[in-house]
């Protein structure tokens, strides 16, 4: 666990209203009360149309592409869509809703958590089929724990996308994109930056000073010389024209503890 002790508090922390929802059904809570909406479409594996127009993307779910631009579809990324949608028609096509803290993504879609009619959470079911990897972006993390179980319960069975294994070794990098990498740490730094953690001189994993506060950074300088496994969206540095001599040309922003663990 790379989070800080005084962060734990905070990010198992729910209100009670969730609590005991959540204790009374063994997984990921729902409120009492929820919005319910109505879909228009499903879009993928973890993203609907709403009748209202709004386009919302699912928090903590991470579901394979589908084709566009002439592109395959991804390993499951019909599977994942087609499960989301029976999903939705066994709830007669309306959802329960919770947006995030930060309600909005770069793309104006609103960022939320869906429940079916029976109070499951969507996500959470998805990612317990091996549909999607679970991702926590900060500040929307309320739900990382449970999600995380559920993922782990996928993988532990070998289900869907764990079938095979998805982990690729950080020297087999090609592309940008979402990723799951391994690979053994070379070097970590601390500058205005954030904190960077070089792997095998492939990929730097940066944390953002504004998210320094919530790892344990003791825990992440133990983490020189060892094994890890860390997921998130690739970015190619060098076609950003931010590539100097010497650095890693992968860089893989990590934006919550749970995107991030040693393996040894």
């Amino acid at each position: 666990m790379l989070m800080k002790k005084a962060s734990l508090v905070g990010a198992f922390f729910v209100p009670g209203i969730w609590l005991s929802v959540a204790q009374a059904q063994g997984g990921c809570p729902a409120p009492t009360t929820l919005a319910r909406v109505e879909v228009q479409r499903v879009v993928d594996g973890d993203t609907v149309r709403l009748k209202d127009g709004r386009s919302v993307r699912m928090i903590g779910l991470n579901a394979p592409e589908t084709g566009k631009k002439g592109r395959p579809d991804e390993p499951y990324a019909v599977a994942a869509r087609q499960r989301l949608q029976a999903l939705v028609d066994a709830s007669d096509g309306r959802v329960g809703l919770v947006p995030g803290r930060e309600s909005k993504d770069r793309y104006g879609r609103t960022l939320a958590h869906l429940y079916g009619a029976d109070g499951e959470n969507l996500e959470a079911l998805l990612l317990a089929e091996g549909l999607g990897f679970q991702v926590g972006v900060a500040p929307n993390t309320d739900l990382v724990a449970c999600q995380q179980a559920a993922e782990n319960s996928a993988r532990d069975a070998r289900l869907g996308l764990w079938r095979q294994s998805p982990v690729q070794n950080v020297a087999q990098l090609k592309q940008s994109g979402f990723a799951l990498v391994s690979g053994q740490v070379s070097k970590i730094e601390r500058n205005r930056g954030g904190i960077w953690i070089e792997v095998q001189g492939a990929v730097v994993l940066r944390i953002a000073p504004d998210l320094a506060k919530q790892f344990d950074t003791a825990v992440l300088s133990g983490l020189q010389g060892k094994t890890i496994e860390a997921r998130g969206w690739v970015q190619d540095r060098a076609k950003r024209g931010g590539l100097k001599n010497g650095q890693a040309r992968w860089m893989l922003p990590v934006t919550d503890p749970g995107m991030l663990k040693s393996t040894d």
